[in-house]
């Protein structure tokens, strides 16, 4: 009986992946045209595909690509632009308990926003979800990923795209995350504030060096200040969601959802 819902195991994860693998068909695809504008081949897009895995860097690496930006800032771009999996990976690290360094080491590769919170949710509230389960919903995803994107540069090599669409792309893509983001009167501010820090680096700098630089400062500027009024005014206004007349800090609520699950 064990040995069949074990080989009946990848049709339960492949349940639970498809929405998120189907989603990542027409981003996937898009992401392989523009890499493929940027001057990346059939198979150096397969390959960063595998190896980054993160639509929001890729699209950020064929923008950067396009404006002949130096290597040198592109890395640190994607390094502050991933180190939010830091922080996702520890919130999954007491579900991943006992593993192999082998297996965490691999579940790592594959993580990223979608199949986190897919897989958070099925740990909090699934408890025969297992770490090989969620390691399976990643590799579902990362393979669906990758295929669109290797399709899209296919594609890609007999369209003829203008690369003034890569800064358009780009652009909407990081309003959508930021929109999403975007939960409390705190965070609105401090996007505000980036937004305005980004122009003057760039232009003090004149290079997208100042990118770096306003990423740094906005995002200390905001962790510091959200951790002040949480210790100091907890009900501060600034704390409260958008369109919410009640008091009290949004992530109190957050974690009270948190807990209520877990």
């Amino acid at each position: 009986m064990e040995q069949v819902e074990t080989k009946a195991r990848w049709k339960e994860t492949f349940k639970v992946a498809w929405p998120l693998c189907l989603s990542y068909t027409p981003i996937g695809l898009a992401c392989g045209i523009l890499l493929h504008a940027a001057g990346f081949n059939t198979l150096l897009t397969g390959l960063v595909s595998l190896v980054i895995f993160s639509g929001g860097a890729q699209f950020l690496i064929a923008q950067m690509l396009t404006v002949n930006a130096p290597i040198l800032t592109i890395v640190l771009m994607l390094f502050f632009l991933e180190l939010r999996y830091a922080l996702l990976g520890s919130s999954l690290s007491k579900y991943l308990q006992g593993e192999s360094h082998t297996s965490i080491f691999t579940f790592a590769l594959s993580l990223n926003d979608e199949n986190y919170a897919v897989n958070y949710l099925k740990f909090a509230t699934d408890k025969n979800w297992t770490p090989n389960d969620a390691r399976q919903v990643e590799h579902w995803s990362l393979l669906f990923w990758t295929v669109a994107n290797v399709i899209g540069s296919l594609i890609g090599s007999v369209l003829k795209i203008n690369l003034t669409v890569v800064d358009f792309a780009l652009t909407a893509l990081f309003v959508y995350m930021i929109v999403m983001q975007v939960k409390s009167r705190l965070s609105l501010v401090i996007c505000i504030f980036s937004g305005v820090l980004a122009a003057i680096c760039m232009i003090v700098t004149k290079s997208t060096l100042g990118l770096v630089i306003s990423t740094l400062l906005a995002s200390f500027t905001g962790f510091l200040t959200e951790e002040l009024l949480v210790k100091k005014r907890p009900t501060s206004m600034w704390l409260q969601a958008i369109g919410s007349r009640k008091g009290g800090p949004i992530i109190e609520k957050i974690d009270k959802k948190e807990s209520d699950i877990l």
